[in-house]
Parts: C-alpha cells; structure tokens; sequence
C-alpha cells in the first residue's frame, strides 16, 4: 500500500475554560481542544504544519490577567485568534481593545456553535468534500451524537479494527463509511457484508474466494472480498452470525494478514482494514461459545457505540425535518412540516427501530398526509403509544389483583386485617375484590 502523508491536525487553544457543549462540538468537527488557563503559561507543542487557532474566551471577568493574556498571545503572532465576549467584559479597557484588534472574529456569548465551527474550518484551510462526507450523513447535536463523531476523527487515522455496537437502524454502516472515508484508505475500495444475510455454505467463498473446481459449479477462479478490497477496508456487519469455522479465517486475517481461497492452501497476502458491527452482545455469545474468544479480543481493539434514536433527544425533531424536506426535493407533496401534537409525539416514542424506522415513518407519512402538517396519526405514533399504554395499564391490574391476593392470603382473607395491612379501608377492600372478580366466599 502507497503510504499518504500524514494529514496536519486541527487544535484550538482555549485561554479559559470551555464549556461541555463548545469543546464537544468541536471535538466532533475535528478540532483537539487544549485549554489554558488565563494565570498558567501556555506551552503550544504542535508540528509546524499543524493548524493552531487561539481562542480567546474574555468572558467572566479576567480584567487581573489581560495583560499576561496580551504577553502571551504576542509570543505567539503566527497564531489567528477568535473572541468570546459577555456583558462581563471589561468595556473601553486599552488592553481588551489592543487583544480584540487582533482577532480575526468575535462571538457574543453564547456563541453560535455552528457559525464557529465554519469560521474554524476556513481558518484551518477547506476541508476537501470527501472528508466530510461520510459524518455528515450522521445528522444530530446531542451530546451521544458529538461524542460519537469525536471518536469517529480519533478512530479513523489509526490501522486498527474498530467494533461498532449498536440496536437495528442506528446507522452502524454509515458510521463504517465515515471511518473508511476520513482514513489514509480514504480513496482505497470500501467492500462491506451482511455476515448474515449468507447461506452459511457460501460465506467462505463470498469472503476469501475460490479455485477453480473447488465445488460443484466453481467453473472458474473467483476472488473474495478481503482480495477485491486489498489496500482498503473491508465491513463485515453482523459479524456475531459468522459461523465457527469461518470466524477461525477471519482470525488468520487479522493475525497474519493472508487468506486461503476455498480449494486451494497457497496464502494470499491481504492487506485490509476491517471494521465489524453488531446489534448482538458479543460478550454473552463468546461466553455461550458462540463466538472466538480470541476473535472477539481482536476485533475489539477500538469500539464505537452508537447511540440509539431514544437518547438523543432533540435529535429526533433535527433528523425528522431533514427527512421530510429532503423528501419534499424529490417529491411532488403538498406536508411540508408537522403538528404540534406530532412533534410530541415523537418525543416520547420510544423508536426501537430507531433512524431508521423514523426515516420510514417519515416518508410513509409524507405521501399519505392529507393537510400540509403531518399529524401523530400520519406517522401511526398514537396507535403505537396507545397500545403501549393499554399494555401498561393491563400490566397495573394485573400487579394490583395480585397484590391484593397476596394481602388477603396474609391475612387468611379477614377483610379488617387487610384493609389494615393495605393502609385503605375496609370499603375499599370490598371494592377492589368486585373490581377483580375476587369471590370472598368461595376463597375462605
């Protein structure tokens, strides 16, 4: 594999302290974030191509250490510097003014994260299209979403497996994508296989080929997919239903680095990254022996969870508008937003299928609906919240009838002693055994 140089990293140089949401977010779009306290000096140890803004954070009130911030910052002129301000900075004061005049931008508090972001990314040189475009796919601003993202940046340059974990419809493969497009394999093959989706008698040849005359039908030579993907990655989704034997090759790809095609024993050097995702937990299969434990401490190297629709948040309104319009730009429909109640709706839903049945729901709604807002019942919440809610409330009686057989058992079925014993009255006691059919009489 031709070696690509190693890409200039991207670092911001906090004088203050950052808050959560602001170093998240720019974790997430590929910036280390170093903070430095206004009183502490500032030791910058970058490589010379790296990319350095200072951030200059004047909220609060550091008015007993603008001048050393002014000292500091003159050390290093090479350095672009961006401002935060508040009501709380020092007005009218020569050595504010002196620091702001050498900002290249200034942001009010609180700052607009996404404008800050941009201003980064054209300081830090345009990032090319194919670098990006495999994160934004991965639409959201909730923390479990930065983070991902984050990782994903830290993850990607590194030669190393990487395990993504994760319910149905979280978006494991898009995540994959984004891993092989932001690596030095970035322009290399991307081949990716449902390990499940395969009859079990054709995963060896589907992965690592065959010989000619290797079995019945084999009339000529056929590379696998770690060949067809060599100096790439390689995506082995729902890897937990490999079978045994299979998971043993695999292991011998990952140990050494070569394969054996179906019918024949000459090792063929491979040279591939791989990235595996599973919905299964791993960690019982292995213990039931189910799956290699020495594979699965291979594969386990990097892991990257991805977080399910239900605890994201806002993300779940972000990712319903970005569905609905970007359906309105390939479609003739008259919905063009949601109803409050809507909106709600979707809120509270619990979305085991996650992204993924939201998008379906989404689109299936946006052809069906018949005003310009799509209601709860367009994407079919409130019959699916109902039935739930009628399960739970099935689940309440029925708790509450057994609870109160257990008190009447107690009680050898003397209505003062369980009354007592439930903290009601007597009446009540008579009222709940009618509620659940309960015959005193016959009981005793």
């Amino acid at each position: 594999m031709t070696a690509i140089p190693v890409s200039p990293k991207r670092c911001v140089i906090w004088f203050g302290h950052p808050k959560t949401q602001e170093k998240m977010t720019l974790a997430a779009a590929g910036w280390q974030v170093r903070s430095v306290d206004h009183d502490q000096p500032a030791e910058i140890g970058m490589r010379g191509d790296d990319h350095i803004v200072g951030m200059l954070d004047l909220r609060g009130e550091p008015a007993r250490c603008l001048e050393y911030l002014e000292r500091i910052i003159g050390e290093h002129r090479h350095m672009a510097l961006i401002a935060i301000t508040s009501p709380q900075t020092p007005q009218h004061d020569p050595c504010v003014d002196r620091l702001l005049a050498r900002c290249v931008q200034q942001f009010d508090s609180p700052p607009d994260l996404n404008e800050m972001v941009l201003r980064l990314q054209k300081l830090g040189g345009d990032i090319p299209s194919e670098e990006t475009g495999g994160l934004d796919s991965l639409l959201g601003r909730s923390p479990p979403m930065l983070a991902m993202r984050a990782a994903i940046r830290k993850f990607a340059p590194v030669e190393l497996p990487v395990l993504i974990t994760g319910e149905t419809g979280t978006g494991k493969e898009v995540a994959a994508h984004a891993l092989h497009r932001l690596s030095r394999r970035g322009d290399r093959p991307f081949s990716a296989i449902n390990c499940g989706a395969i009859p079990s008698t054709l995963v060896q040849s589907e992965l690592f080929g065959h010989e000619r005359g290797a079995f019945t039908g084999a009339s000529a030579r056929r590379l696998g997919l770690f060949e067809t993907a060599h100096t790439g990655t390689v995506f082995l989704d729902e890897i937990g239903d490999l079978p045994m034997d299979v998971q043993t090759n695999l292991l011998r790809v990952l140990q050494e680095g070569t394969i054996e095609r179906v019918g024949s024993n000459q090792p063929v050097h491979v040279d591939v990254r791989i990235v595996a995702a599973t919905h299964v937990n791993l960690e019982e299969a292995v213990e039931h022996g189910r799956f290699r434990r020495d594979l699965y401490y291979r594969l386990n190297v990097l892991r990257l969870p991805m977080p399910p629709l239900r605890e994201r948040g806002s993300d779940i309104e972000l990712l319903a508008d970005h569905f609905l319009q970007d359906f309105r730009t390939r479609h003739t429909i008259r919905a063009r937003g949601y109803s409050s109640e809507a909106r709600q709706m979707m809120d509270s839903f619990p979305w085991p299928g996650n992204v993924r049945e939201l998008l379906n729901r989404v689109q299936r709604a946006a052809i069906t609906a018949e005003g310009e807002l799509i209601s709860a019942a367009d994407l079919e919440l409130k019959a699916a919240n109902e039935s739930g809610d009628k399960l739970l409330e099935s689940a309440r009686i029925q708790a509450e009838r057994e609870a109160l057989l257990t008190c009447l058992q107690q009680s050898r079925y003397n209505i003062s002693a369980c009354a007592r014993r439930m903290q009601v009255s007597r009446v009540t006691v008579y009222r709940l055994c009618r509620k659940h059919q309960l015959e005193l009489q016959t009981m005793r």
